[in-house]
């Protein structure tokens, strides 16, 4: 994987006496900022929760689908199930910890290798999506323009990327049941995302088709979608730290941004 590089003519301009060690660079290309340096196509990838768009879109979806109250509730106890997840048992110095073979906590021996975010996830999703109907999850989708706030700074750079000709793609851990309705007035090419299984009676069966599209499975899926669709150019991304990381060095200019909330 590449070293990540930050596009210094993405990053603000800092008082070097009171800029902080750990500032991440904001982006605010101007026009001419983007070289494209090939006569293959450019590529702009976007990250969209706290990226492209202030805050996290899964709650509001699934306040919509299933009600603010039930919510809280399976809220709470997907905590729970996160926290108490089976884990598989890791030797100490090379022995086996006496019986403690296999599993040390109870839950689903299929979640055993979730890191708490997605094991968390894995639980909410199934607790608030198993059995809605499809077009159910669409209407609630519909309603999500009125929940999105774009992080302006880059949106413009995506509407600049997009004058120039470059390829827009959005890679996201956010679901592919919402995210076309929230991208649908912007100039954007494909969507990589978390996909969401429907049965063959039209139902949602709460669980992740691929997994859970986030850090190194996204950088997986992004560097397997480069090599079907591509050769690019020159690469740009953008997205937060330090969950995006893994894709980031996948690109010729990555610009972390300070997460939007």
């Amino acid at each position: 994987m590449r070293p990540i590089r930050l596009s210094q003519s993405f990053m603000p301009t800092m008082s070097q006496s009171n800029a902080p060690n750990t500032a991440a660079p904001v982006v605010a290309a101007r026009a001419g900022d983007i070289p494209q340096e090939s006569d293959l196509p450019g590529l702009a990838v976007f990250d969209f929760d706290g990226t492209l768009a202030r805050g996290d879109s899964l709650l509001p979806f699934l306040a919509r689908v299933a009600g603010g109250e039930t919510l809280r509730r399976h809220l709470a106890g997907s905590v729970a199930g996160a926290a108490s997840r089976r884990l598989p048992v890791r030797p100490l110095a090379g022995r086996h910890l006496p019986g403690r073979e296999t599993l040390v906590k109870g839950g689903d021996a299929g979640d055993a290798d979730d890191d708490f975010k997605t094991a968390f996830k894995r639980r909410l999703l199934r607790r608030c999506l198993a059995g809605v109907p499809l077009e159910r999850a669409q209407e609630a989708a519909a309603e999500m323009g009125a929940w999105v706030r774009w992080h302006t700074p880059l949106r413009d750079t995506l509407m600049r990327h997009a004058d120039q000709g470059h390829r827009i793609l959005v890679a996201t851990g956010a679901l592919t049941l919402y995210m076309p309705a929230l991208l649908a007035d912007l100039p954007v090419h494909d969507l990589l995302g978390t996909e969401m299984a429907v049965g063959e009676d039209g139902l949602l069966t709460g669980e992740m088709v691929a997994g859970n599209c986030v850090r190194a499975e996204k950088a997986r899926r992004l560097a397997l979608w480069m090599e079907e669709t591509g050769p690019y150019g020159r690469r740009w991304g953008y997205g937060n730290q330090p969950s995006d990381l893994p894709f980031l060095a996948l690109m010729d200019e990555a610009t972390v941004v300070p997460t939007a909330h």
